[in-house]
């Protein structure tokens, strides 16, 4: 459905993807994992267009995308929600306007200048607040909530644009473990219920093995990994992380957020 065909980016001299291939069936949950800088921000960004390739052409269903300008353009950037790692929602307006600015592509150029939105926008996007469990700040200012509810906002707006495909880049960098784990589920779910294709870039590999059926491992802008979780392997992960430091393995204990729960103690027994 959609294909990454030998996708190069270059800034200036540096390289940060290099000629990558990839092919993602419809409904399938990706996370894309590696170090700081191996290339994944700007690979999600070339998806939705938000930079171009350098080389190669990026094609959804057939059509190239890659390539698209003006309204078709916008159509495509409908197509494809992206979700940031800074959630990229507007502080000072209320919570369910920020929903709201996720039909800009599906209305009339007069009709967002007026900011002006039907009932039934209004419901859907009230709808969309209940399903992440936050319609209780409909009325709030966006930048009162904290970092993990401004998240589920962020997804709320994307499931406005009524998208094929999600992509989220770093969701969960900035949260806390229990908030990372909400905002996991709620990408989860809306790829299980809708069968909706998202594509994550995750630093940690617990969560994408918990989450992600296929894992695309980058390093020094290219795949050195692209497979089922239960396929990363210790030399797989060595590859990912740590070929340049000349490491043997990886420690997970530094890629994981889990929540380590104590274990309960021992009951005291009389003598």
């Amino acid at each position: 459905m959609l294909e990454i065909r030998s996708v190069t980016r270059r800034f200036g001299e540096t390289v940060a993807v290099d000629g990558v291939d990839i092919q993602i069936a419809e409904g399938e949950m990706v996370g894309v994992i590696g170090r700081s800088g191996a290339g994944k921000s700007t690979l999600l960004r070339m998806i939705n267009r938000l930079i171009d390739p350098s080389e190669g052409a990026i094609l959804f269903k057939g059509r190239e995308v890659s390539s698209l300008k003006g309204a078709a353009l916008r159509r495509w950037q409908r197509d494809c929600a992206m979700i940031f790692q800074q959630f990229n929602l507007v502080p000072r307006l209320d919570v369910l306007t920020n929903v709201l600015l996720g039909r800009l592509n599906h209305r009339s150029t007069a009709l967002n200048l007026l900011n002006l939105y039907s009932r039934e926008e209004r419901i859907q996007a009230v709808a969309a607040l209940e399903r992440l469990d936050i319609a209780h700040t409909a009325l709030q200012q966006a930048g009162t909530l904290s970092g993990g509810q401004q998240q589920r906002v962020a997804i709320a707006r994307a499931l406005m644009q009524e998208p094929k495909v999600i992509l989220a880049d770093e969701p969960i960098a900035s949260l806390d473990p229990l908030n990372a784990k909400v905002v996991m589920d709620s990408l989860a779910d809306i790829n299980a219920r809708e069968g909706i294709t998202v594509i994550t870039n995750l630093h940690t590999l617990d969560t994408a093995r918990r989450y992600c059926t296929r894992i695309i491992g980058m390093a020094r802008g290219k795949v050195v990994f692209d497979g089922a979780a239960q396929a990363l392997t210790a030399e797989a992960v060595r590859r990912i992380y740590g070929a340049e430091a000349g490491a043997d393995a990886v420690p997970e204990a530094i890629t994981s957020t889990s929540i380590e729960t104590p274990a309960a103690p021992e009951p005291a027994f009389a003598g």
